[in-house]
This record gives structure tokens, sequence and C-alpha cells, in this order.
């Protein structure tokens, strides 16, 4: 069975709800808590679906002015995910080279190579790209 989108149920939510653009901390909080309860709803209907997507687009707006992020440089990023699985350096001797290479890697010393980038990808399951 299909589920089609109802225009009528997604005009109430809206109605419902009122999305406009985030401006204030406020209209920020409301919109994080319309977010997670419609997340972990059970079952989700086309029309929250819709709702959920543009919140989160609103969302994403204001944290994009408001909080930005600096881009981390991939040897941090290769930092962040070793510490989150528990590698140690030691774990890459091999991966992406000698002991010493890894300890230039890791200290951004020198870059990742594409061909260090698709190993560590593998070696973590993540996407090479992380590391670019």
């Amino acid at each position: 069975m299909t589920l089609t989108f109802n225009h009528v149920v997604y005009r109430d939510l809206i109605a419902e709800f009122s999305p406009k653009v985030i401006e204030t901390e406020e209209e920020y909080d409301r919109a994080l808590a319309v977010v997670e309860q419609l997340t972990f709803a059970k079952a989700r209907s086309p029309e929250e679906g819709a709702l959920h997507k543009l919140l989160v687009t609103l969302i994403e707006a204001y944290e994009a002015q408001h909080y930005p992020m600096d881009e981390s440089q991939p040897y941090e990023i290769l930092q962040h995910v070793m510490e989150s699985t528990g590698t140690r350096q030691a774990d890459l001797v091999g991966v992406i080279g000698s002991s010493e290479v890894v300890s230039e890697v890791i200290n951004g010393k020198r870059s990742i190579s594409k061909v260090q980038a698709k190993a560590l990808g593998e070696y973590f399951k993540v996407s090479p790209s992380l590391f670019t």
C-alpha cells in the first residue's frame, strides 16, 4: 500500500506549527522540540515527514548563521575517529605506512594521500572523503 500525500492534513500541520525562518533562541528551541518529536514518532505520516524536512532545513539555516562550525582538517577528523573507536597510533602502522608516517599524518605534519584516505576509509568503514 502506497501512502499518498494529503494536502489538507499538511495544511493543518503547517497551521498548527506555523513554521517560519527561525530568528530567536526560543523559536529555535521550539523547532528542535517538534523535530525531536517527529524524529522519534513510531509511524510518521508523509505529511509529518514533509513538516520534519521543512523544520530541519530551517534549523540548519539558523545553526549555520548562529553556530558556525570551522571546517576540520583531515588529520583532526582522523584523530576524532581514532579516539571514538579506541584506535591507537600503532593500529594504523601498515594501514597507511610506517610508524613515522602514521605519526606525521596524525599530527598534521604530513597530508593524507588519496591512497591513505582510501585505506583509512576501509579500515574505519567510513567514506574516504572524510580524510581528504
